[in-house]
């Protein structure tokens, strides 16, 4: 195959400026927006450095061939010209997943057969047709009568990062809180403070975004189990840090988590948790910065009713003790929002856990 391909790095639909502003940023060469994500060109290596660098990424293919077929018996005898044995290894089980939207081929599962034939008889790597976390996923879009064949080089989602072992009922991904930090104007350089901070995702977040560690630096790859020569990672120096990164709960659970998660992900000296109620948040001593906060909101964690007075004190609190502060909240109820009494500018939805939720930003 080609050594430089089309690489989509996947993000939530409404998030696409966000990524495609880090992967500018990394130097990731013809970036360009598209629905639910980014592409962008390179080879192995990038495809690697997108997997353990892209902190805003929730998967990585390579799209590594295409053609036109306008029947199976055209699929199947160009899809058996692909160098199989070139990304696929004989020992590691594959999986084949087939979608067929507006061409002449629509029957996905006859395309998924050829698919896995092509593949068995040129390679010889076990076929599974149920998903199995040791499988490759090779996966095959067929759209106006065009076949792009991609390759899933992540493997478990990437906002895994290996070392959030405890979380709450409905805890923020990593990706995610990337993305909402970005998009709040962080880049690693400013305090950040979480009241509400769960399991301490966006200040544990924050502190490695600052320190600048590679958010997939304790985590294993599909790419790994390809027949590919992929570089291996250079080894990490932490950058200093003069930032401060606090978060605090009033519940000892989340304390507790939050700990045990910054102290996994190797942050522990940069971040402070401390049980409090939001009533008895303080401003720490420095310049302004940012608070970040993901606060119930009554569709899977307590009671709206109760929840409008618990908004409001948030407001309060932050109009009255963080003069000069940006604050970027993350909730999926406008009315909440509103009972916060700030003035708050509101971002597009972004699909979390079922739910639409939004990025409101001030300026307090």
């Amino acid at each position: 195959m080609d050594e430089t391909f089309e690489i989509f790095a996947s993000v939530p639909p409404g998030l696409e400026p966000m990524l495609l502003a880090e992967v500018q940023e990394a130097g990731f060469a013809g970036a360009a927006q598209v629905p639910g994500g980014v592409t962008f060109a390179g080879g192995w290596a990038e495809v690697a450095r997108a997997n353990r660098d892209l902190r805003g990424a929730g998967r990585v293919l390579a799209r590594f061939a295409s053609f036109r077929a306008m029947h199976l018996a055209q699929l199947d005898k160009r899809a058996r010209k692909l160098d199989w044995a070139g990304i696929l290894r004989p020992d590691v089980p594959v999986r084949v997943e087939v979608s067929c939207r507006n061409s002449k081929i629509y029957h996905d599962r006859a395309a998924r057969q050829r698919v896995e034939r092509a593949i068995a008889e040129t390679v010889g790597a076990p076929v599974l047709t149920e998903a199995a976390d040791e499988a490759v996923r090779i996966m095959l879009r067929i759209e106006d009568d065009l076949a792009v064949f991609s390759v899933d080089t992540s493997g478990e989602p990437l906002h895994r990062r290996g070392h959030k072992q405890q979380v709450g009922k409905a805890p923020m991904r990593e990706t995610l809180a990337a993305l909402f930090l970005r998009a709040c104007g962080y880049d690693g350089s400013e305090t950040v403070i979480d009241p509400m901070c769960g399991s301490g995702t966006f200040v544990i977040e924050a502190s490695e975004w600052a320190a600048g560690l590679a958010p997939g630096r304790a985590r294993s790859f599909a790419f790994e189990k390809l027949a590919v020569a992929v570089p291996e990672a250079p080894r990490q120096a932490r950058r200093g840090v003069t930032a401060q990164f606090h978060g605090s709960d009033r519940d000892d659970g989340a304390i507790r988590m939050s700990l045990a998660n910054a102290e996994r992900a190797g942050v522990a000296d940069l971040c402070d948790f401390s049980r409090a109620a939001v009533s008895d948040l303080v401003r720490p001593e420095g310049p302004p910065g940012l608070v970040m906060v993901n606060p119930p909101y009554g569709a899977r964690i307590g009671n709206r009713k109760l929840l409008f007075a618990l908004y409001g004190t948030l407001g309060a609190v932050l109009s009255e003790r963080f003069t000069g502060w940006r604050l970027g909240m993350v909730t999926s109820d406008g009315g909440l929002a509103k009972a916060s009494g700030l003035s708050l500018t509101a971002g597009p939805p972004v699909s979390f856990g079922g739910l639409k939720v939004k990025l409101y930003q001030a300026r307090l």
